[in-house]
Order: structure tokens, then sequence, then C-alpha cells
């Protein structure tokens, strides 16, 4: 199977997996540390191009489980931790770890916050090293073993 196919797949599953634990994942750590993780992946090269801004408000828009949020609500947290990513990146990364990292007290919001960053990472079909890597931090900050994503 080809790389682009599996980073599809894998984006897919990771999906299909979140719809199926959409009522457990109603909380407000897992609402900012998604929201978190979103402005991670779009920043992981340590940029953000409106395409990305764009996939993200796209996920926001039409994900049946973040959609247990107000749509407005989570693009204003996106963008909040955005700026603290292009304000100083290196600092902004420990901040928006640290918010991810509240969703560690329940591991099946933690692991979807994971599968939420694979999603976005995956979703233009090249989940890149920069992207894997910013994940593969994440899954240290909630506790969780990176191979479990293939990470």
């Amino acid at each position: 199977m080809a790389l682009w196919d599996r980073v599809k797949e894998s984006a897919s599953q990771m999906q299909t997996q979140l719809v199926a634990k959409k009522n457990d994942l109603r909380s407000g750590a897992f609402r900012d540390a998604s929201m978190a993780m979103c402005a991670l992946v779009a920043a992981a090269d340590g940029t953000v191009d409106p395409s990305e801004r764009q996939r993200v408000a796209q996920l926001i828009a039409t994900n049946d489980v973040l959609r247990n949020f107000p749509a407005d609500d989570l693009r204003r947290r996106f963008e909040d931790n955005l700026d603290k990513l292009a304000a100083d990146f290196a600092f902004g990364r420990v901040s928006v770890l640290q918010e991810i990292a509240k969703a560690k007290k329940k591991p099946a919001e933690a692991r979807a916050v994971i599968q939420i960053g694979i999603v976005i990472g995956g979703a233009d079909g090249e989940f890149d090293k920069d992207e894997r890597a910013v994940v593969r931090d994440a899954c240290f900050a909630l506790d969780l073993p990176p191979h479990e994503f293939d990470l």
C-alpha cells in the first residue's frame, strides 16, 4: 500500500473511532486540548499558511465530535493558540502542550486528542515528519505511548 493510501486510511480510521466516542467527548478539557492540538499541528513546521487555517476551520465546521461545542468558540480557541505559536514558537509550544496535557485525566479524551491531531495532520494526504513530531510530543504530554498511534 502506498504511503499516501496508508495516511488516508489511518486518518479515516481515527475519525471513525472519534465518532464512536462522540458522547464521551464533551468536557472543557477535551475542547481546549483539541483546539491546542489543531494549532500545534497546523504550526508544526514553524509557520501557518492560509490552507492550514482553512483545513482546521473546515474540521471545526464539519467534524461530528467537535459539533458538541459552538464552532465560533472552537475557532477562537484555535486562533488564540495559533497566536501564541506565531509570537514565539518555542515558548508558545510549551504553553500549547500544557493545554493539551489537561486532557490526560481521562484516557479516552487523551486518545481522542491524539486522533484529532492525526486527522488534521493527514487531512491533506501527507502526515509529514514535523506533524508527526508534534503529535508525538503531545503523546508524551498526555502520558500515552506514541507507538500506540504508529508515531
